[in-house]
């Protein structure tokens, strides 16, 4: 067995492994915190480490934090670093921006520097343009759910108050559960409020609940919580999941309470209409279910072109599922082959435009939220007082989790279109959503 074999490969000195696990581990964060799977973050550590010269190196993701270890053979000890995802927010610039970076790696001085800009670089845009952002969605899911343009200026408005009441909050430290209570609260406060006083007959008070629902659901992490499942990331997942069901349960709660307030004090309620069809006309449904995408990219400040492939992204999936609905197909599988139809066309089109693929599938499946089964079956809970409203809830949740399986199967059935199966690709079960397909092709000294 000769020496080299014996005593592992020959590596940087320690300074220059130390940098390149910081920077790999940094890299991580950003990407954990902008809501990428564990399978994508693994992935891009193991690119920027072997790009910079480290072969054989383990990545350990969770959901809260990431370790990565350089095996440096049986000569030395290996050298382990740890980085805490302590803060998550969407800022689609960022990842973006990330992914550039890794793509195009230069010496380990300069990657550095290039990532602390990125870092501490500010939102592309101003706060008021995301809160804009956000009114501007719930408009057009109102026209989504059939609704009219006073559903829309209402919905917008009291969105607009919703977001705005979460940012002080959120300055305050309190937890997202009490910000998602208050959301959903906020939300069906306005929609009683409409009811009793009458001053907007033309409002329907249920769709202005669902519309406040969608835009509550629409930042959590569905994809990616399926993804990590599937990718066989099980910690990752139960952590992500966690999250998912507690802060869907703080919407819950706002809602219920609201409602169950209002019943309490015995004030005339009657806000379950029934929900009228998706909207018959697919030229509608698919202006609509483009503008709700391209308006929640923008809230999750996203480039010019990536609101473009979200809204593209948006029309095909609201089209896809009013075909299916319009030929008879159930609700269920009518979200799953829609979600699937986005996450293959999502996945073809976002790597020649070098966009993050989980921009534009998060994006369009944001239209096809069960924001209105969701309320309704709170409402059979809590006013009704009828058991059906727990499997009206356990529908939603099913069309929730077909819409983030969908998009992953759509994905996955798209890799050999965009590169077929590479080397480094095999090495992980599931499709990439966010990273680099592989390392650079150089080595970087």
């Amino acid at each position: 067995m000769s020496t080299n074999n014996l005593h592992g490969p020959s590596l940087p000195d320690d300074t220059t492994v130390h940098l390149v696990l910081d920077l790999a581990l940094r890299i991580g964060e950003v990407q954990m915190a902008s809501g990428a799977s564990a399978a994508d973050v693994t992935a891009t550590i193991l690119s920027v480490t072997e790009s910079y010269g480290l072969p054989h190196t383990e990545v350990d993701v969770i959901y809260t934090s990431i370790s990565v270890s350089c095996h440096r053979g049986w000569g030395a000890p290996p050298i382990t670093a740890v980085r805490v995802v302590r803060q998550r927010s969407l800022d689609y610039t960022r990842l973006a921006a990330v992914e550039h970076l890794v793509r195009n790696l230069g010496p380990i001085e300069e990657a550095h520097s290039e990532l602390e800009q990125i870092t501490n670089a500010p939102h592309p845009y101003p706060r008021w343009v995301a809160t804009a952002a956000w009114a501007g969605m719930a408009a057009a899911v109102a026209f989504l759910v059939g609704g009219g343009l006073s559903l829309a200026i209402t919905a917008a408005v009291v969105t607009a108050v919703i977001d705005r009441v979460g940012r002080v909050l959120n300055r305050r430290a309190l937890p997202f559960f009490f910000q998602q209570l208050v959301g959903g609260a906020l939300a069906t406060g306005a929609a009683l409020t409409v009811y009793w006083t009458g001053l907007l007959p033309a409002v329907r008070p249920s769709l202005l609940v669902a519309v406040g629902i969608v835009v509550l659901l629409s930042g959590l992490a569905l994809v990616s919580t399926v993804q990590d499942a599937i990718s066989g990331y099980n910690v990752t997942a139960a952590g992500r999941t966690v999250e998912t069901v507690l802060l869907s349960a703080g919407l819950i709660a706002g809602v219920a309470l609201a409602i169950r307030t209002a019943v309490h004090f015995g004030l005339p309620i009657r806000l379950s209409d029934p929900l009228p069809a998706l909207i018959s006309a697919v030229p509608m449904q698919f202006a609509a279910g483009a503008a709700t995408s391209a308006f929640f990219a923008l809230a999750c400040y996203a480039r010019p072109r990536a609101l473009v492939a979200a809204a593209v992204s948006g029309a095909i999936g609201t089209a896809s599922y009013g075909l299916a609905t319009s030929a008879g197909v159930d609700a269920l599988l009518a979200s799953a082959v829609a979600a699937a139809i986005t996450g293959f066309g999502g996945a073809t089109m976002t790597r020649r435009l070098r966009i993050p693929t989980l921009v534009v599938v998060q994006a369009g499946v944001v239209p096809l939220l069960p924001g209105w089964t969701t309320y309704r079956g709170l409402f059979q809970l809590t006013a009704e007082g009828d058991p059906a409203g727990l499997s009206t809830l356990v529908f939603a949740s099913g069309i929730a989790l077909a819409l983030a399986g969908g998009v992953v199967f759509g994905e996955y059935l798209a890799q050999p279109v965009r590169y077929g199966l590479g080397r480094l690709e095999r090495k992980f079960a599931g499709p990439r959503m966010s990273g680099p397909l592989k390392p650079t092709r150089r080595r970087l000294e």
